[in-house]
């Protein structure tokens, strides 16, 4: 019988293309793939669709399951907690699904997002292996493994501590402000949904981290060391990346019309600026942006999104005239591009023409922006990027970041001047050198006795012999 591993993502494309990523290396090692998809219950950008269907066709024995998800009558309105709910209902058809495929497959594992824990018990019931892909930082799994027992210790809420830093063993303090917001207020029921994932996370048979030694030795001494998880066994954790996706760009199609702008720019001059795939601003805050990035004098190249009040599902192409300066377009022309809604980041991002990135430090964005050895400029919306931010910006020294991002608005003065400062001054250039040195390391994770290579080979020979038996 064929060898097969069962993926089930989170929802959404930052969790999407690093599980597609993952599946790539079990492809490698012999194992088909069957990738659960979980459909938002909402009518979603075309982009999901696209890009399975080109993972699909590329890959002939890896092969997409949409699980059948139903709304109650009345869903909840916060969009976190929904997001919960269709997975906890995802996790229920499970069951069906892994005996469907054991009939013509040996399934040798279940791996699953961090915020579908609620698979732990079927794996557990129909004896198959179990583990996490946390498609994020190791800090990051670091902090949120100990948060259960920081919970239990401390009867107080992170909200109130404000700026102050959080102290977990092992790993470097962080303002109290800049953890997820969902994790801040104990009596949010976001906060209890996380909690219950965080204190499941240790039970798996072992968890996946997309990152890299060298790029993380504080936070992987942590894990390893078991210093975040001091009342019991830690897991194994096996840091496999950086896993982005190749840097070929279209194969074959035609190419983006950024691609063919960027051909005629010289080496190292443009700064690129994305914020991910549900990254948006006010009008406010995109006319700041463009008068900053006007005053600096320096190319870029912008991606912009309908501001989000005018556009919740983030689908409509945002109408430039209305949301930028009045002339900005034609004033910039010679030196700017201004892209509706996607570009192709990685290959962008390995262009010679480009030479500095903005970015909402989302992790898929920053390993890509560190795997093409740019020198980051961070700017985080939500979620843990602000926790990737601290970490970028005042322990790796890889990034700058913007000043007033945590304040509402980031002036048009604050853009200018940080643009200038990375591709003008000594500093920057200093960065730049850092950001270069970091993408070597990252490329010898993958090589020939790296670090990464390494822990693969022996996660997959794990695999192979059934699981490590970790306790559930």
């Amino acid at each position: 019988m064929k060898e097969r591993v069962v993926l089930y993502p989170g929802m959404g494309m930052g969790h999407l293309v690093p599980t597609v990523e993952l599946a790539k290396l079990f492809l490698c090692d012999g194992l088909a793939v069957t990738v659960l998809v979980v459909d938002p219950p909402f009518k979603g950008r075309s982009d999901d669709d696209s890009f399975i269907a080109a993972a699909a066709a590329a890959h002939p024995s890896l092969s997409f399951h949409h699980l059948p998800i139903s709304l109650p009558p009345n869903p909840p309105t916060d969009p976190v907690i929904l997001m919960f709910d269709i997975l906890r209902q995802g996790a229920t058809h499970l069951r069906a699904v892994l005996k469907s495929l054991s009939e013509t497959s040996a399934v040798r594992a279940l791996v699953v997002d961090f915020f579908c824990t609620e698979a732990l018990d079927v794996a557990t019931e129909v004896g198959i292996p179990s583990y996490i892909f946390f498609s994020s930082s190791a800090a990051n799994l670091a902090y949120f493994i100990y948060l259960p027992i920081h919970h239990s210790a401390d009867p107080g809420n992170l909200k109130d501590l404000g700026d102050a830093p959080v102290n977990f063993p092992g790993l470097r303090p962080i303002p109290a402000s800049h953890l997820p917001a969902q994790v801040q207020d104990r009596n949010d029921e976001c906060y209890k949904r996380l909690l219950f994932h965080f204190e499941r996370l240790p039970r798996f048979d072992g968890i996946l981290i997309n990152t890299f030694e060298s790029l993380e030795p504080r936070a992987v001494t942590a894990l390893r060391d078991g210093a975040c998880l001091p009342d019991r066994p830690m897991t194994p954790a096996y840091c496999i990346g950086p896993l982005i996706a190749d840097r070929r760009g279209s194969g074959g199609k035609e190419k983006h019309e950024c691609i063919t702008w960027l051909d005629s720019q010289p080496k190292a001059s443009v700064v690129f600026l994305c914020f991910g795939s549900a990254g948006s601003f006010s009008v406010e805050q995109l006319k700041e942006m463009a008068t900053g990035l006007e005053r600096s004098g320096q190319r870029f190249l912008w991606v912009v999104r309908a501001p989000r009040n005018e556009d919740p599902s983030g689908m409509s192409k945002p109408d430039l005239e209305a949301i930028l300066p009045e002339g900005f377009l034609g004033r910039t022309k010679l030196r700017g591009l201004v892209v509706m809604s996607w570009a192709p980041q990685v290959e962008v991002l390995a262009h010679e023409a480009v030479g500095a990135f903005v970015t909402h430090c989302g992790w898929n964005s920053t390993l890509e922006g560190l795997c093409a050895g740019m020198p980051l400029i961070g700017w985080p919306l939500y979620a843990e990027q602000r926790m990737n931010k601290v970490m970028l910006v005042e322990e790796l020294r890889l990034a700058v970041a913007v000043e007033g991002y945590d304040k509402g608005v980031v002036s048009a003065a604050e853009v200018e001047a940080k643009v200038r400062w990375v591709m003008e001054s000594e500093g920057g250039r200093e960065l730049r050198k850092r950001a270069t040195g970091m993408a070597a390391k990252a490329k010898e994770a993958w090589g020939d006795g790296g670090s990464s290579q390494a822990a693969w080979v022996e996660f997959v020979k794990v695999l192979k012999s059934g699981g490590n038996g970790a306790s559930k």
